[in-house]
């Protein structure tokens, strides 16, 4: 349940164009128009743009937009602007470029891998190669630390089916199997790497499912008992992007605003690639889990047009034009 909102009639690109173009001349930026236009024009719709204004001004619209913003409205209206396999390639670039590669920059793979369908995860990989010379494969094996390398290696490696199809007994199967390597705390048992990056979402739900009701406590809780390392975290995420991506996103929110700052890469992150997708749903679960206005709380961390940039992604802004 996606909450970006798209305007009665669209206009065609070159009128989107020549408004974009027009936003940026004279004194001082239109910042506005930027947003009635960008933040109410769907992923296709924003590619047809950017392509026509490269036609007709022969000049980036990304290059555009870096030149003529800057602060935290810039990054969020760039982000969004990206076609969605390049904006996840480089969110996963810059994770494993960063000087501290902990579960908080690695987070952004287990999205791009259990959050989203498997052919958006082929064209994130191919995106990769194209702008940064070496496979996303090759850059985790580079830059990240065993074992954590061998999860995420395997998660974007697989390919998922991604029709609902689910076997009882296989899921009860391989319950047995994941509580096994969790007794014996080896989480970097092969068969769990294998049945998390390979199972589809339906099975691996149905998977959960039999492990807590043979068991008595959850898959995470499981894990949870087995320590509090990068792997047992990093395995979490991967289990609740799976079984619930609107309650990990709800929670990537929540914590970019709570404490000291905001973090505005994380809540940029959440907003701007689930927009499209869900944002909605995480909109409902952040009010259950939190009991709070997600909306309020946005408001109340955030300001100025940046503040107006993210209000609208989330359907709450100016009504596009």
């Amino acid at each position: 349940m996606a909450s970006l909102k798209l305007p009665e009639l669209v206009p065609s690109p070159t009128q989107d164009s020549e408004r974009l173009r027009k936003a940026f001349q004279g004194f001082g930026t239109d910042e506005r128009a930027l947003i009635l236009v960008l933040g109410h024009r769907n992923a296709q719709q924003r590619k047809e743009i950017a392509e026509t204004y490269k036609q007709l001004y022969n000049e980036s619209l990304i290059d555009r937009l870096h030149s003529e913003l800057s602060g935290d409205f810039r990054n969020a209206i760039i982000l969004w602007t990206y076609e969605p396999p390049e904006r996840h390639a480089r969110l996963a670039n810059s994770a494993l470029k960063a000087k501290r590669k902990g579960i908080k920059q690695l987070q952004v793979l287990v999205e791009i891998t259990c959050a989203s369908n498997p052919n958006h995860l082929v064209a994130v990989r191919q995106a990769y190669c194209s702008l940064f010379d070496s496979s996303l494969e090759e850059d985790i094996i580079a830059n990240v630390a065993a074992p954590l390398k061998k999860l995420l290696v395997s998660l974007v490696s697989s390919y998922r089916y991604d029709k609902v199809a689910v076997n009882l007994e296989v899921a009860k199967s391989e319950a047995s199997k994941l509580h096994e390597a969790i007794n014996n705390k080896k989480l970097d048992d092969d068969h769990i790497v294998w049945t998390l990056s390979t199972r589809n979402l339906f099975q691996l739900r149905e998977t959960f499912a039999c492990y807590k009701n043979l068991y008595g406590n959850t898959l995470e809780q499981g894990i949870k008992s087995c320590g509090n390392g990068d792997l047992e975290t990093l395995l979490q995420l991967v289990i609740l992007c799976i079984d619930s991506p609107e309650k990990h996103f709800a929670k990537v929110i929540r914590d970019s605003i709570v404490g000291f700052g905001t973090d505005e890469d994380s809540l940029n992150r959440a907003i701007v690639t689930r927009a499209e997708v869900d944002l909605l749903k995480v909109r409902f679960e952040y009010s259950n889990m939190f009991k709070c206005s997600l909306d309020d709380d946005v408001i109340g961390d955030t300001s100025g047009d940046y503040k107006d940039f993210l209000m609208t992604l989330l359907g709450r802004g100016p009504e596009g034009e």
